[in-house]
């Protein structure tokens, strides 16, 4: 980005506001409400994982996708390698590398580490809308990965 079109600063402020939506999205699914993802997005937003032909599109469908992962799923996702590229006021691209380590069956305390269920990464693109960031697309591409493991013991039909 050309720092005439944006100034160094305003394009510091807006690479960090997209690296921020990187983060904050894993910290959700793994830590908070993972429904609440989709308030990362514009209303229009999708979620796509080519493989499969899986494509979520817009706040309330994100909202249901997200939420209806099993109560029982413990997550942990490493995100390195943000590269955001603003390329206007408005737009900003970002490429980040992720690492997931997942079981279901978790019922608290510690468990062994397994080896990560996925290791990839997301290519987004971001909006401006109203002074604010937001995903508009996300798209994710795992070359390694498997389902999710259950931990010995669990029964997967609910209680």
């Amino acid at each position: 980005m050309d720092d005439e079109i944006i100034p160094p600063v305003e394009r510091m402020l807006a690479e960090r506001a997209c690296e921020r939506i990187v983060v904050d999205f894993v910290h959700r699914l793994d830590l908070g409400d993972p429904g609440s993802v989709a308030e990362l997005f514009t209303p229009d937003g999708v979620w796509h994982w080519p493989f499969g032909d899986r494509r979520i599109e817009g706040r309330e469908a994100l909202r249901a996708y997200f939420a209806s992962r099993p109560a029982d799923r413990l997550s942990r996702r490493l995100m390195t390698n943000i590269l955001v590229t603003v390329e206007s006021e408005a737009a900003a691209r970002a490429v980040s590398y992720l690492t997931t380590y997942r079981v279901d069956g978790y019922s608290g305390g510690m468990t062994q580490p397994g080896l990560p269920a996925n290791v990839g990464h997301y290519e987004d693109i971001f909006r401006r809308v109203e002074g604010a960031w937001f995903l508009a697309g996300r798209t994710v591409f795992l070359p390694f990965g498997g389902g999710t493991e259950r931990l010995p013991g669990t029964d997967a039909s609910p209680a």
